[in-house]
């Protein structure tokens, strides 16, 4: 199935994040550059009308001068860290229900009284009094939004001045931030009290995930990719004994996720981590995902996912599926227990995809989500939202394929027969 856009914003996205079941927010901006280009997130409402998933505008939460680069949302608290160049905006939001409208009468005229009217305009106003009527009561039936700034902090002391990654953990009482300055910072939330400070890389921090008991794995450009608890290296992943074919330092990592494994019952987890060549070349070199285990950091799998430049990584809700966007603007799924590509649209968007998000399960009618394996949105640069449908597949029992094979036998078996004299 073709990616279907479902939303297109006045100013390049950077950043997506999936709020709650039929609720997402996407941000960016123009920066400070004084083009006309607003930097904004804008909340959007999925529905499914007519069995096809589409998004409307629900607020809009203008940032000023500051393009929103990166996103984190804590769930349950709805609230939202957001990375406004070297700095973290943490914004709450909360639904609302849009306030009665008193109804005014005309200057001049007392309520109850009467006035005479010209022949015809009774049924023009009636008419257009009834529109209102029905304006009004759609207008109070459809929840708003409000938005709040709260505590902001610095995150990156650069001279880049540039926050590349932020997220919380999984019960929301750690926030972490990596940047251009290579320094992976930790936050008690709500209170914000630093917890830690440590210099992760020598250079840009790419992507950062958290596992479930609080250990940080962090991408640098450095060729390293690390794992943290407390502030203190517990391991350092080694890709070399994943390919020792290949030279080193010729790839570098550039995103890393932890994942649950899909009906595991004892928690079991896993950590892919996705590798680019470090430098470009006449001719493009291939791409590569790896799954390690996130108890010893030993790598399980490998595999190639192509010769376009990754350029973000996502997971699904499950652990089951995880997303690629390329700079070249293609898109696809790849299963997280093979590594094996199942979908793929080249060049879907114009220009580089700069993030992706696996719909719950939850969102939409449950007789679509029936006949659908993943749903995953993408933004990009070129400003457009776009939702990838991976449709369910489809087994065929292995009785049929005996039957098959038994007739397909005894059809040649009785043409043979034919041909003997």
């Amino acid at each position: 199935m073709a990616p279907i856009e479902i939303y297109r914003a006045p100013f390049p996205l950077y950043s997506i994040r999936l709020l709650g079941p039929g609720l997402v927010v996407v941000a960016g901006g123009g920066g400070a550059a004084r083009t006309g280009i607003k930097n904004a997130l804008h909340f959007l409402r999925l529905e499914c009308i007519g069995g096809c998933l589409s998004a409307s505008l629900l607020h809009c939460h203008d940032t000023g001068s500051r393009a929103v680069m990166n996103l984190a949302h804590a769930t349950p608290l709805r609230v939202i860290a957001v990375g406004v160049d070297d700095y973290c905006q943490l914004l709450s939001y909360r639904e609302v229900e849009a306030p009665q409208e008193a109804q005014t009468l005309p200057s001049g005229q007392a309520k109850g009284s009467k006035q005479q009217e010209k022949p015809g305009r009774h049924k023009r106003k009636q008419a257009k009094t009834d529109e209102d009527h029905t304006a009004r009561e759609n207008k109070d039936e459809t929840p708003l939004l409000e938005v709040k700034s709260q505590e902001i902090i610095q995150t990156d002391f650069s001279l880049e001045k540039l926050q590349k990654v932020v997220r919380f953990n999984s019960d929301c009482t750690i926030l972490a931030t990596g940047g251009v300055d290579g320094y992976l910072r930790t936050w008690k939330y709500p209170s914000l009290k630093p917890l830690c400070k440590v210099l992760a890389h020598q250079g840009e921090i790419d992507d950062l995930d958290f596992a479930p008991d609080n250990k940080v794995v962090t991408a640098g450009r450095d060729f390293a990719c690390s794992v943290w608890q407390h502030g203190v290296l517990v391991a350092g992943l080694d890709w070399s004994h994943v390919r020792p074919d290949i030279p080193s330092k010729t790839y570098r990592f550039q995103g890393c996720r932890f994942a649950a494994v899909e009906d595991s019952n004892e928690g079991v987890m896993r950590l892919y981590t996705v590798h680019i060549p470090h430098r470009r070349e006449r001719r493009p070199l291939p791409c590569f995902l790896t799954k390690w285990d996130a108890n010893n950091f030993l790598p399980l799998l490998n595999a190639s996912c192509g010769n376009e430049v990754i350029s973000t990584l996502a997971v699904s809700e499950a652990g089951t599926y995880l997303g690629l966007g390329t700079i070249t603007g293609s898109v696809a799924i790849h299963i997280a227990f093979s590594l094996q590509r199942v979908y793929y649209v080249r060049e879907t968007h114009g220009i580089v995809v700069t993030e992706l998000g696996f719909l719950p399960s939850s969102t939409g009618q449950k007789s679509q989500k029936k006949h659908l394996d993943a749903e995953l949105l993408s933004v990009s640069l070129d400003s457009r939202c776009k939702l990838h449908v991976l449709r369910a597949r489809t087994l065929v029992p292995i009785w049929l394929v005996l039957l098959c094979c038994a007739l397909c036998f005894l059809g040649v078996a009785f043409g043979m027969k034919g041909l003997l004299p």
